[in-house]
């Protein structure tokens, strides 16, 4: 994990260094390897690195041949050596044996169409000396931040919310609009953040900035058009193919490397692989629970024994109280998914052992291993089956007869959220089952004053 900072003015006046080494301060905790800046007329780029690539000479900011592009950089690019190859057959010389330097060569080549060349996590700044401009890009999906406010004539960009709050000008008003949303997905949707001045950049996005003008462009989009014809082997087979394709990239590290293990099909799995392609013991990290109701020790220590793994176990005693200041300052914005609590004690953990760890994050989403989907499913061939009018009529109002259940497991709670959403088109019916509030609990929350502020922004739309 690194962090960007920086700041670009259309009137070329000199940017304030001490404002800058401030803004990069308040990101020191994601890079304490190393800091780096770039000066030049109308334009600042600050950098903290954590040192994972080419440890000896991959010091940010990084420029390209004659020094016209600089550039600072957060993430890691799975294919740059490869890329690399590329770029010197077409004549580019290299000085360094970073990810980096191939992002602003491949700039050098490509120009703005550059993040389509990339594989990996990124979220990067490129300011190109010869067009006097600014290009921001971030990965596919997001693994990696990217905010930024535009301030007169001015852009001020950064990984997280505490750089851009140092600047005096970025204002601290609320976003009612953002609040809104969030009551609903218990996180603020992109591009909207908490704060009305300041933006998010969103996943498979870039943005160009010119003399005070900004231009955004989606550089890539999930395509489900292309379907493929295959048994349910052959499917098995190729998705163990793409995931092991995808932790054997991930091992290309200068730095201990583990794994975040709970036990479950998706960490297990990526435990595996590990296991598999590397040529050294797996370091394993779990973290466990003094009430056993909520501990799954068990289940980890199962798998990291069956693949030999180094692990590492840790029984902590939640305290949201205690933690709770950190994880509002660095997530800067309201955020209420409670796995935010055991990540952050399982990462403090871990970083005791190792810089870098993988983990299953994404696969209920990959693979619909939410109820949510399957429900989605079963709605549908609910639609087909009854009647609008028993579905609407007799059986929602038997399903608002019934006495609300509290318990989240139980099977009649389940059943009077799917007939209450089943009617509504899909996705209505989809974001009724993912929000926390539904429009009528918000609108009952609400003050009037509130209610009015918000009554033009339509969460159907995110």
């Amino acid at each position: 994990m690194c962090g960007i900072t920086g700041i670009v003015r259309s009137d070329s006046a000199q940017i304030d260094r001490e404002l800058l080494a401030r803004m990069n301060d308040a990101i020191r905790h994601r890079g304490p390897d190393d800091d780096g800046f770039y000066f030049g007329d109308g334009v600042g780029l600050g950098m903290r690195r954590l040192s994972i690539i080419d440890l000896k000479s991959g010091h940010q900011p990084i420029h390209n041949s004659d020094r016209t592009a600089w550039i600072v950089f957060n993430g890691e690019i799975y294919n740059y050596r490869e890329l690399r190859k590329q770029l010197e057959a077409r004549g580019h010389q290299f000085y360094t044996d970073s990810d980096t330097e191939a992002i602003v060569h491949a700039y050098d080549e490509y120009g703005t169409e550059c993040p389509r060349y990339l594989r990996g996590m990124f979220a990067f700044a490129i300011w190109d000396e010869r067009a006097k401009s600014l290009f921001l890009a971030r990965d596919r999906v997001g693994k990696k931040p990217l905010l930024y406010a535009q301030l007169n004539g001015q852009l001020v960009f950064g990984s997280e919310f505490m750089a851009l709050l140092q600047h005096p000008d970025v204002s601290r008003d609320v976003n009612y609009e953002a609040i809104h949303h969030y009551l609903s997905f218990i996180c603020v949707p992109a591009p909207l953040t908490a704060y009305q001045a300041i933006r998010k950049l969103q996943p498979g996005h870039s943005l160009l900035w010119k003399n005070g003008e900004i231009k955004l462009e989606r550089y890539w989009q999930l395509d489900f058009s292309h379907k493929i014809s295959i048994n349910e082997e052959e499917a098995g087979e190729r998705v163990v193919d793409l995931l092991r394709d995808a932790v054997r990239v991930r091992l290309m590290s200068e730095v201990p490397l583990g794994a975040f293990l709970s036990g479950g099909i998706d960490s297990s799995a990526i435990v595996a692989l590990m296991a598999q392609e590397s040529s050294e013991k797996v370091k394993t990290f779990s973290i466990g629970f003094e009430e056993q109701d909520f501990s799954e020790l068990h289940h980890a220590r199962r798998v990291a024994e069956h693949v030999g793994a180094e692990h590492h176990e840790f029984i902590v005693r939640p305290d949201a109280m205690e933690i709770l200041p950190t994880l509002v300052e660095h997530y800067g914005e309201p955020f209420a998914d409670s796995s935010a609590i055991p990540s952050y004690y399982v990462s403090r953990e871990t970083r005791k052992y190792v810089t870098v760890a993988l983990n299953g994050d994404g696969g209920d989403e990959c693979f619909a291993g939410y109820e949510r989907y399957a429900a989605m499913n079963l709605a549908q061939r609910y639609a087909k089956v009854l009647p609008a009018v028993i579905r609407n009529g007799v059986i929602r109002n038997v399903a608002r007869a019934l006495p609300e259940f509290q318990s989240r497991a139980n099977p009649l709670r389940k059943a009077q959220r799917f007939l209450a959403a089943a009617s509504l088109s899909p996705v209505q019916r989809y974001l009724r089952w993912v929000s926390a509030f539904d429009e009528q609990a918000k609108l009952n929350l609400y003050s009037s004053d509130f209610r009015n502020e918000t009554a033009a922004f339509s969460t159907i739309g995110f």
